[in-house]
């Protein structure tokens, strides 16, 4: 049996011009954190590689989570030169439904979300077959929460799988 082997071992130093954003990503960081991040960079270097997947028809690496760095190096002269303009990366080789849950679980473990976006990762993950359970189980929410961003989106077809009947309460009234 072959032991598993944590992307984190290797780490590539790829051009950032062969890096793309994904378009699910819905962390958000405010101007004076972005600045920080910058002179973090700077001051300490990459100290944590861009997760990426490699896609294999356009040879581009797309973002799993590091979007943040990623920007800093393609907005950062000085950060660009001192790399030589490569973003250190690793790669993992997951289908887009594991690779947003995977966003969310960096991003959670971190901070904060826009909900608005949440909202419209729960729409996609539950337009493309995933149930309520996977959906809590890999972005780790709870069955309230999702509630709440299922709701949010005003999709009656997030609901299309779920039988709903008046409560005892509202009857006897």
């Amino acid at each position: 049996m072959e032991r598993y082997r944590s992307p984190v071992y290797d780490v590539l130093a790829v051009p950032v011009e062969k890096v793309v954003a994904n378009d699910y990503n819905p962390n958000m960081v405010a101007p004076p954190e972005m600045k920080l991040l910058e002179l973090s960079i700077w001051e300490d270097g990459y100290t944590m590689p861009c997760v990426c997947y490699y896609r294999k028809d356009s040879g581009l690496y797309e973002i799993v989570d590091g979007f943040h760095r990623y920007l800093v190096m393609k907005t950062s002269r000085r950060i660009y030169e001192r790399e030589r303009g490569l973003l250190p990366v690793t790669v993992i080789d997951k289908d887009i439904s594991n690779r947003m849950a995977s966003t969310i679980r960096h991003n959670r473990a971190r901070g904060v979300h826009n909900v608005e976006l949440m909202s419209s990762i729960v729409a996609e993950l539950t337009r493309s077959g995933m149930s309520d359970g996977w959906i809590m189980k890999h972005i780790g929410m709870d069955r309230d929460e999702l509630l709440r961003l299922k709701q949010i989106t005003g999709l009656a077809e997030l609901f299309a799988d779920k039988e709903f009947s008046m409560s005892e309460e509202w009857l006897e009234e």
